[in-house]
């Protein structure tokens, strides 16, 4: 049996609809304050008790060696009226004179001082609890530490990402 080619599989994995977040983190050293983000959409829950979540960081991102040295992150689930953010911390928008990602881009933070978007759907800042070998990612389980909504979200509907391309869900209200 031959094994699978990278790219089938993701011609395959292209056709699983999933929620889009960004995923940020912070770290102070000699140098000075650091923040950095990235889109991602591997995020999914992983216990209500203790409260606990899952998402898995390509290994070879600044954001993911940012994370290791920190240990800490925070996940803004972005509305369908956000892929303009997800495009960005994705790096699909070049931004000039090496911009900072977060410039213009209001945030708060919250335990941790994870950069957190304001506007973003729903929030989670969370504390890294362990990291399994994922391939190509890590696999970094975290605990929530502190959540939260933007008002009036409720209704709001989430951004999807599904066969290269964004898309949106019907909410019920």
């Amino acid at each position: 049996m031959m094994p699978i080619q990278s790219g089938s599989l993701r011609d395959t994995l292209r056709l699983w609809g999933s929620g889009v977040c960004v995923v940020t983190s912070v770290h102070d050293d000699d140098s000075g304050h650091h923040r950095t983000g990235m889109t991602v959409s591997a995020f999914n829950s992983l216990s209500l008790e203790p409260p606990m979540v899952l998402v898995c960081l390509n290994k070879d991102t600044h954001t993911t060696q940012m994370i290791e040295q920190s240990n800490v992150f925070a996940v803004s689930i972005l509305a369908d009226s956000q892929a303009h953010l997800s495009d960005r911390f994705a790096g699909r928008v070049p931004l000039p004179n090496n911009e900072d990602r977060f410039e213009g881009v209001p945030i708060f933070t919250a335990d941790t001082g994870s950069p957190i978007l304001t506007d973003a759907l729903a929030w989670m800042d969370c504390r890294v609890q362990q990291r399994h070998d994922g391939g190509t990612h890590w696999i970094v389980l975290g605990e929530v530490l502190a959540t939260g909504q933007r008002v009036g979200m409720a209704t709001a509907a989430p951004l999807i990402y599904y066969n290269r391309g964004y898309h949106t869900l019907p909410v019920n209200e």
